[in-house]
């Protein structure tokens, strides 16, 4: 009796998770976007808050661009610090635009187009991804090839042409099999290296 019951309530929470899914996502179904980008003068859709793309690579950091040097790409629009940056992004755009659209890389390994911090990225393979956090970034680098991996996967697959509100609720409410807490890959982190990650 005592099983049958615990099967009545969790099939109770099952559909209550469902309930509240269909509703967030009538509400949230008129939004649209991507949250990485931000309004800013003339610029409605301002990639990496008006850092320059170019710089993360060729100074190491993010700098601020100029709001005369810019140019879109992919209906949003990236400002740069030197003409010669602006020529460097528009001879190759994909090797210089953030990946997953600038959202955090370790929240896309989830499948959650999550908001990213544009001073928080690492260079991989060429390519430059974004963290909402530090932390995010050490959890995301104790496993990098793999998160790299699972990440591209879910983006191309899940999240690319997708609302992103219906996208992060959906995997807010339903876990990618894989999925880590954050206190869990801090005990993970500790486990590793000896210490709490900083």
């Amino acid at each position: 009796m005592r099983i049958h019951g615990s099967v009545r309530i969790t099939a109770r929470i099952a559909a209550l998770r469902l309930i509240v899914a269909f509703l967030a996502a009538a509400l949230l179904a008129g939004c649209g976007g991507a949250v990485s980008v931000v309004p800013e003068g003339d610029d409605a859709n301002l990639m990496l808050r008006g850092n320059d793309a170019v710089a993360y690579f060729t100074a190491g950091r993010p700098l601020p661009g100029r709001g005369d040097i810019k140019t879109d790409h992919h209906g949003v629009t990236y400002r740069f610090a030197s003409e010669e940056n602006k020529r460097q992004f528009i001879t190759n755009p994909g090797h210089y635009a953030p990946q997953f659209g600038g959202f955090c890389a370790k929240a896309m390994a989830y499948s959650v187009p999550d908001p990213a911090d544009a001073g928080t990225f690492k260079i991989i393979d060429g390519k430059l991804y974004l963290f909402a956090s530090p932390r995010a970034r050490l959890h995301f680098e104790m496993d990098q090839e793999r998160n790299t991996k699972v990440a591209n996967h879910y983006w191309e697959t899940e999240v690319r042409d997708s609302n992103w509100h219906l996208q992060s609720l959906k995997r807010l409410v339903f876990r990618v099999p894989h999925y880590k807490s954050n206190a869990e890959l801090d005990e993970e982190y500790a486990r590793r290296f000896g210490r709490k990650p900083s």
